[in-house]
């Protein structure tokens, strides 16, 4: 029963003021600018290039093993704030201590909830992977069974339910049934406790259980605690529809004229608010970030998937990043973050790892998570990571792009994305037959240049970027300019008359700059 002391705690959490701070943002971004020398006589021409060529680039090698973006360097909440919010109100029966769980599967036999891509087998074999993902929770015991009402209330018909209920209260030991659905209703849970005498978890709850033992930075908590506001509601339904049954619900609080029903929809929605506004200042935080980027001309690349294909340890193998410890985990990777690495070029670009996808989520679920994935819709290329090895590769790949799809990304990023079959190690004499595939095993760094060369032709043809030989003056700062503004790949030296024709890919913008700075004189 809902008490007013509980009322009380609702209220003081959501009327306490929110505190705000403007903080500036640090980047260690640009390399160190090369001092210009007089070169002097043509003997010593070369040897000096050759130094001032080999300091620029262990400079950009130093820069790509160690640059991380730490995107919550800044206070936007203070720490406290957001640790009571993402405390308070946790979906009851789901966060306390271990768990032994039933997981059902309803086999949809027809229509157009059947999964076509996949079988029921492969479905459960899922539902195990995100119970086992949790420390504490088990398998006790599991059924597949069929049903061609999955809209109803109860999902199975009649002999179904009756034959579930009998093997879910003779199996000794739950403390919890796992319905393997996106969401289950707010009725379709009560009907199924009261007949079960049991928690019961459906997928959403499930994996938003998993983000919650996952999340480590402000942005990830306050989007979980915005995932969970339908869990509360349902809660908060069931709650009421026992209180009407004693008479309570339409109860009027005090004098404020208000029901309790009325108080509580008041309060969850006011908290809905203040993360929303919070994060909605996280999102503007994450846009001038992106800006900055942009600013500075360095390629984003966006590495997604299905969860736990692979991407962190393939981004690691991309930039020798020590500070990434991947994970044989769903959904290790619940914040964005950005490694910087080098293409065979010398060009540097900056590789975004991202939240894996899953199957079966609410568009709620992916909704609160949209600040995140928003990053991807910005980028200069997307690299679509894998499993080779797993069963369902080919229904994860239709997952991953209807996710896609729902975010509206640009046409031309979709049709500039690579695909990358990570694993091969995992699959005897793999060969693909999908065209333009690069194939790879991160783990093992297996076809690592092929895919380094595919994002620099990408990279290339997405940001406009131009190859060009330009003539440059050695008693010039014109070299120096290009190795801070551009990417320079070759340089061929006339000593005699002090000159260099340099290779280089460089922006329009830059290219501009240059023409203004050095042949306009």
């Amino acid at each position: 029963m809902i008490t007013v002391r509980g009322l009380a705690s609702w209220r003081s959490l959501l009327q306490r003021p929110w505190s705000c701070h403007r903080a500036v943002s640090t980047y260690r971004l640009s390399p160190p600018s090369a001092q210009h020398r007089c070169l002097g006589n043509p003997s010593t021409l070369q040897s000096r290039l050759f130094n001032m060529s080999a300091s620029w680039l262990k400079s950009k090698d130093d820069f790509s093993s160690s640059y991380t973006v730490d995107e919550e360097d800044e206070d936007i909440l203070e720490d406290s704030e957001v640790e009571e919010l993402f405390q308070q109100q946790v979906p009851a029966g789901i966060g306390q201590g271990q768990h032994r769980v039933f997981i059902v599967h309803p086999d949809v036999k027809w229509g157009s909830r059947k999964q076509r891509l996949t079988t029921a087998e492969l479905m459960m074999a899922e539902a195990e992977g995100l119970v086992h993902t949790l420390d504490n929770w088990t398998v006790v015991d599991k059924i597949i069974l069929s049903t061609k009402t999955p809209e109803k209330k109860r999902i199975f018909g009649k002999g179904n339910f009756q034959l579930l209920t009998e093997k879910i209260r003779e199996t000794v030991g739950i403390s919890a049934v796992f319905v393997n659905v996106d969401r289950l209703s707010p009725s379709s849970e009560r009907e199924f406790e009261e007949a079960w005498g049991i928690k019961v978890f459906d997928r959403y709850s499930v994996v938003l259980h998993i983000f919650r033992c996952n999340a480590r930075t402000k942005e990830a908590k306050l989007q979980i605690s915005l995932a969970e506001i339908p869990l509360l509601r349902s809660r908060l339904k069931n709650e009421m529809a026992n209180l009407d049954q004693q008479g309570g619900g339409s109860r009027y609080i005090g004098g404020s004229g208000e029901t309790v029903s009325e108080v509580q929809q008041r309060l969850l929605k006011e908290r809905e608010m203040k993360i929303r506004s919070a994060l909605e200042k996280l999102r503007k935080k994450r846009h001038l970030l992106r800006s900055q980027r942009k600013h500075r001309e360095f390629p984003t690349v966006s590495v997604l998937g299905y969860t736990n294909c692979g991407k962190t340890t393939l981004i690691k193998a991309l930039t020798g990043d020590s500070g990434l410890q991947p994970r044989n985990q769903l959904f290790a990777t619940l914040d964005v973050t950005v490694h910087a690495g080098q293409l065979p070029s010398h060009m540097t670009v900056l590789y975004v790892d991202t939240i894996g996808f899953l199957s079966q989520l609410p568009h709620q679920l992916i909704d609160s998570f949209s600040a995140t994935l928003e990053d991807i819709k910005h980028s200069d290329l997307l690299v679509h990571v894998r499993d080779i090895s797993h069963p369902e590769t080919v229904n994860q790949k239709v997952n991953v792009l209807s996710v896609l799809k729902n975010l509206q990304i640009p046409d031309q990023l979709m049709s500039s994305m690579i695909e990358v079959h990570n694993k091969i190690d995992l699959v005897d004499n793999y060969q693909s037959a999908e065209p333009g595939a690069v194939l790879i095993s991160a783990l093992e760094q297996r076809g690592l240049d092929k895919l380094k060369t595919t994002v620099e032709e990408e990279i290339i043809k997405s940001t406009g970027n131009q190859i060009l030989h330009l003539k440059v003056n050695l008693s010039t700062p014109q070299l120096s300019w290009l190795y801070r503004e551009a990417t320079v790949q070759d340089i061929q030296v006339n000593a005699d008359e002090g000159t260099a024709v340099v290779k280089v890919i460089i922006s329009a913008a830059a290219h501009g700059r240059y023409r203004k700075q050095f042949e306009s004189r």
